[in-house]
C-alpha cells in the first residue's frame, strides 16, 4: 500500500516508524515531514494546513490510505476532502474533530451527557467575563475556545492573573480567532493521566495510559510547553480507575458523539484528572497526543496500520490490539529558550548505538541533521520496569549533542513516587 501521513513532528515520526513495521506498507510519504522523518519516508514540502495542495498531490499520487495526525488539518476538514476523492483515512471528519476544535462544544457535550468534568462557564463578551471573575476564587483555569498550539490554557494563580489572561485572548487576540470565546473553568487537583483510544464509533479500545510533563523546567516549573517528556504506563491509573473511566467517560463520549451526528473515527485522546471524586475530563483531543505517542506506540505489539485501516472501515472489533507489559520513557531534547525564543540550525550528533530517536524539529542537509524547532528530539527507551526505562533513556540522552540543547532531568520522577504510594 502507498501511505500518506500528514504532519511533520515527533508524533508523526513515531507513527511512521510504527507503520513501517507493517507488511502492508510499501511506500510512505510525509507532508511536510522533517529532516529526521526523511530517513524513514519520502517527504514533500506541503504544509499540513494547505488542504487544497494536499488534495491535489494525493489525487496525483493515488494513495491507498492516509493518516491525518495533527489537529489543524483535522479541524479544517482534510479527512472529508481526501475521502471525497476516494482515499480512505485514519482520523475524524470535520464534524467530529470539533471535539478538540471548540472547547465550548466539548464542555457543553460533557454537561449534556453527564460526563464528569470541571465546572465551567463560556463567554464571548470581555466585560461579562471580567465581571464573572470578580466573584471567583483562584486558582482558576482560562481556556481559549479554539486551537492555540497547545498554549491556549492558562492556570491563573490569582483573579488578576485570570483577568490578564482573558484580556490577552479576547482583547489583544493573542491566539487570533481561537480566543474570541473563552471557557472559565474550576481548578481541579489530582494526578493527571493521558489515555489515547482507538475508536470507530462502535468499538472503543484504550491504549496504554501515560503521564505527560508539560512544564518547561524541572520540578514542574516554568512555562507550559507542548510536552517535555512522557512515561507509560501511568502508575496512578489503576485497573479500578480504568474500568470507571471506560464506564463513565470513554464509552459515554463515543455514544454522545454518535447521538450528536458527529461519529468519531480515529484516535480520541482523553486528558483526565484523578480527583477525590473520581476521574474527570480536563480535555479531549481529536488525535494522537504528542509526546504521548512516543511512549505508547513503542509498546504496541500489533500492526498499527492494520488497526488504522479497521478503524476507517468501521470494523475495529475485528482488529487485534495488543500492548507489551513493558514500560517506556521519552525525554524531549529542546533548544534552550523553548517555548519562548530559541536559536536554530545547530548540528545534531547522535550516537549510532541509540535505538529510538523521534525527530520533531530538524532539517536534513548534506546527510547531516540540524535543529529547526523548539522541541528537537524525543528519545524513547523501553524496559521491564519504569525505573530501568528512565535510566536507559537518560543514558541515551547523554549520547546526543547539539549546541544549546535543553531537557528536563526529572521525567518520570512523579510516576515513581506514585508507584511507591500503592
Amino acid at each position: 500500500m502507498k501511505i500518506l501521513v500528514i504532519g511533520g513532528g515527533g508524533r508523526e515520526h513515531a507513527i511512521i516508524k510504527a507503520i513501517k513495521k507493517s507488511s502492508l506498507a510499501e511506500e510512505i510519504y510525509a507532508l511536510p515531514g522533517n529532516g529526521g522523518i526523511a530517513r524513514d519516508a519520502i517527504c514533500v514540502d506541503i504544509k499540513a494546513t494547505d488542504i487544497k495542495a494536499i488534495v491535489e498531490f494525493a489525487k496525483k499520487e493515488s494513495f491507498d490510505f492516509a493518516i491525518v495526525a495533527p489537529d489543524d488539518p483535522l479541524v479544517l476538514g482534510l479527512v472529508d476532502e481526501l475521502e471525497a476523492i476516494g482515499i480512505p483515512c485514519f482520523g475524524p471528519n470535520k464534524k467530529a474533530a470539533i471535539i478538540e476544535g471548540s472547547k465550548a462544544f466539548s464542555k457543553d457535550l460533557m454537561k449534556k451527557y453527564n460526563i464528569p468534568t470541571a465546572k465551567y462557564e463560556v463567554f464571548s463578551d470581555l466585560d461579562e467575563t471580567i465581571a464573572y471573575l470578580d466573584h471567583q476564587t483562584a486558582p482558576i483555569v482560562v481556556k481559549a475556545d479554539g486551537l492555540a498550539l497547545g498554549k491556549g490554557v492558562i492556570i491563573a494563580e490569582t483573579t488578576e492573573e485570570a483577568k490578564a489572561a482573558v484580556r490577552s485572548m479576547m482583547a489583544d487576540m493573542k491566539f487570533g480567532e481561537s480566543g474570541k470565546t473563552v471557557v472559565i473553568e474550576e481548578f481541579l487537583t489530582g494526578p493527571e493521566v493521558s489515555v489515547l483510544a482507538f475508536t470507530d464509533g462502535k468499538t472503543l479500545i484504550p491504549m496504554i495510559s501515560s503521564m505527560d510533563h508539560k512544564k518547561a523546567l524541572d520540578g514542574d516549573k516554568g512555562l507550559n510547553t507542548g510536552g517535555m517528556g512522557t512515561i507509560a504506563p501511568n502508575p496512578y491509573y489503576t485497573k479500578e480507575i480504568a474500568d470507571l473511566a471506560m464506564e463513565k467517560i470513554f464509552l459515554p463520549t463515543m455514544e454522545a458523539m454518535n447521538e450528536e451526528g458527529r461519529t468519531f473515527k480515529g484516535c480520541l485522546y482523553f486528558g483526565l484528572m484523578l480527583t477525590s471524586e473520581g476521574p474527570k475530563v480536563i480535555e479531549y483531543n481529536c488525535r494522537f497526543g504528542d509526546p504521548e505517542t512516543q511512549v505508547v506506540l513503542p509498546l504496541l505489539k500489533s500492526d498499527l496500520l492494520q488497526i488504522m485501516i479497521e478503524v476507517s472501515k468501521g470494523t475495529l472489533d475485528q482488529a487485534e490490539v495488543e500492548f507489551s507489559d513493558e514500560c517506556a520513557c521519552c525525554v524531549v531534547m529542546a533548544s534552550d529558550g523553548y517555548p519562548s525564543a530559541y536559536e536554530k540550525h545547530k548540528e545534531i550528533f547522535i550516537d549510532e548505538s541509540i535505538n529510538c530517536v523521534y525527530v520533531a524539529g530538524a532539517t536534513l542537509e548534506n546527510g547531516k541533521l540540524y535543529t529547526n524547532g523548539g522541541r528537537v528530539l524525543g528519545i524513547t527507551e523501553t524496559a521491564d520496569t519504569l525505573t530501568k526505562a528512565i535510566e536507559k533513556t537518560y543514558n541515551s540522552v547523554s549520547k546526543i549533542y547539539f549546541e544549546n540543547a535543553y531537557f528536563r532531568h526529572d521525567i518520570g520522577k512523579k510516576a515513581i513516587a506514585g508507584m511507591e504510594e500503592f
